[in-house]
C-alpha cells in the first residue's frame, strides 16, 4: 500500500530514476557478448530482442545518469564506448541503416523486420549526443557511424520523399509524405558530409492543417498520435526557431498536445479513462495488443482506432510543451492508480473500460525513453544542449533555413 503521495519535481525525479533504471538493467552488459550495449524493446515479451531506437534513448540515459550522479562518468563512458563498438562491428546493417529489431546477443536481424530509417535516426541522435558529451573516442565513433549512412539510398527519386521501410526480400515500401516524427531525418540527412540529401526533401512533404475547437492552424499527423509530435523534439530544440515558410514546429507541438488533451476531455463521456488529467493518446500497449491511438485532427477514423486506453508516456513526453497539464496527469496516475506503477516507473498503459480495469504489466523502451529525455529537458535542457552543439546538427538547421526569431534562443 502506498504511504506517500508525490507531487511536482519529486515525482518527476522519481519517474526519471526508474525510467533510467530500465536502460541500465535491460541492457546487455555481458563483456564478451557481440551485442554489448543492446537494450530490450520490451520487458516481458521476447527477452532476446533489442530495439535500435531503445539503444538511442539508452545512450542519452547515460548522460542523464552522470548528471544526476546515478552512475559514474567512467562507467558511463565505458558503456557508451562499448555500445558504439557493437554498432561498428556487429549490428547488422545496409548502407549504414539498421534493422528495427535485432538479437540482443548477436546484433542480427529479428522477426524478419525492416531496415528502419527512423529507428536508425533515433539511434544516431543518441550516438551524436554522447559524442558531444564525452568527446574523445566516443565522438569519433559517433561521427563514423553517422558518416556511413547513405541517406540518398533511402530516397524515392520519383516523389522526393524518404521511404518508410526496406526489406531485402521485398524492397522499399511506404513514404514519409506527411509531417510526423521524421524531422530529425532532414536535419541529419542534409548536413551529411558523405551522402547528403537536398533541402527540398524537407520542404516537399505535405503540411496538412486543421483547427480543433479554439486551437487554430495545427499541422497535424496522419494518426494524431502524440509521439509523432515528440520524438524529433526530444533531440532538436526547435524552441524559438522558424523555417523559411514561417513554421514554428515547437509551437505546433504545443497546439497538438493541447488538442490531444482537449479531445480526451471532450470524449470523457465515451471512455472512462479519458479526462483532463488522463490524456495523451499515442502508440502503446492496450488490452488488445500494441496500437497507435490518436486524437483530432488526424486522417483516421478514431471511432474505430481508439478503445479508451491511455498511456502515461503521452502526457509525460509532452512536458516541455504543456508542463502544468503534464505534471497534473503524472500526479493523477501515480497517486490514484497504484497498479500503473512498478520497478521502472509508469507502465505502458491502462484502460478503465469494461467490467475489470486493465493495467499493462510491462514497459517499452521507446516509451520510457521519451519520458526520461523530455523530463530531463524540462528540468535542465541537458539533451537539447549537447545535441544542439553538434556541428552537423547546426549545419543541418542552417541548410534547411531555420532562423532564430526569439532572442532568448539560438542554435548558432
Amino acid at each position: 500500500m502506498r504511504i506517500f503521495k508525490y507531487y511536482g519535481k519529486s515525482l518527476i525525479l522519481k519517474e526519471m530514476k526508474r525510467s533510467y533504471d530500465f536502460f541500465i538493467k535491460e541492457s546487455n552488459t555481458r563483456k564478451n557478448s557481440k551485442g554489448y550495449g543492446l537494450i530490450k524493446d520490451k520487458t516481458l515479451i521476447a527477452n532476446n530482442v533489442a530495439s535500435i531506437a531503445s539503444v538511442g534513448y539508452g545512450l542519452a540515459a547515460l548522460i542523464i545518469g552522470v548528471e544526476h550522479k546515478w552512475i559514474s562518468y567512467k562507467k558511463a563512458y565505458y558503456r557508451a564506448s562499448r555500445t558504439l563498438d557493437t554498432f561498428i562491428n556487429n549490428v547488422e546493417e545496409i548502407n549504414g541503416f539498421y534493422y528495427h529489431f535485432v538479437n540482443i546477443e548477436s546484433g542480427k536481424r529479428e522477426w524478419n523486420c525492416e531496415i528502419s530509417i527512423i529507428d536508425t535516426a533515433i539511434f544516431l541522435c543518441g550516438a551524436i549526443t554522447v559524442g558531444e558529451y564525452f568527446k574523445g573516442d566516443i565522438k569519433k565513433k559517433a561521427e563514423y557511424l553517422y558518416k556511413k549512412v547513405n541517406w540518398e539510398w533511402y530516397r524515392n527519386k520519383d516523389t522526393n520523399y524518404f521511404y518508410m521501410g526496406y526489406e531485402p526480400e521485398n524492397g522499399f515500401w511506404g513514404h514519409w509524405d506527411m509531417y510526423a516524427e521524421q524531422l530529425m531525418l532532414y536535419v541529419l540527412g542534409v548536413s551529411s558530409p558523405t551522402f547528403s540529401i537536398d533541402k527540398s526533401m524537407y520542404y516537399d512533404f505535405k503540411r496538412k492543417r486543421e483547427n480543433y475547437k479554439n486551437i487554430k492552424n495545427l499541422i497535424y499527423t496522419y494518426c494524431g498520435t502524440l509521439f509523432t509530435y515528440q520524438f524529433s523534439h526530444a533531440w532538436i530544440n526547435f524552441k524559438g526557431l522558424k523555417d523559411k515558410d514561417n513554421i514554428d514546429w515547437f509551437e505546433n507541438s504545443i497546439k497538438a498536445t493541447k488538442a490531444n488533451r482537449q479531445y480526451c476531455i471532450d470524449n470523457k463521456h465515451k471512455f472512462k479513462t479519458y479526462n483532463e488529467n488522463s490524456w495523451g493518446l499515442t502508440a502503446c500497449l492496450s488490452p488488445n495488443g500494441y496500437f497507435s491511438f490518436g486524437a483530432k485532427p488526424c486522417g483516421v477514423d478514431l471511432s474505430v482506432e481508439n478503445d479508451g486506453t491511455v498511456t502515461p508516456c503521452g502526457a509525460i513526453g509532452s512536458i516541455v510543451f504543456t508542463p502544468k497539464e503534464s505534471i497534473k496527469a503524472m500526479e493523477n496516475y501515480y497517486n490514484n492508480f497504484p497498479k500503473l506503477w512498478g520497478k521502472y516507473g509508469f507502465k505502458d498503459g491502462y484502460n478503465l473500460e469494461g467490467s475489470k480495469p486493465w493495467f499493462a504489466k510491462e514497459y517499452i523502451g521507446i516509451d520510457k525513453g521519451i519520458e526520461l529525455i523530455m523530463l530531463e529537458n524540462y528540468l535542465n535542457n541537458t539533451i537539447w544542449n549537447y545535441f544542439m552543439k553538434n556541428e552537423y546538427v547546426q549545419k543541418g538547421l542552417r541548410l534547411l533555413e531555420f532562423s532564430t526569431y526569439h532572442q532568448e534562443y539560438s542554435f548558432v
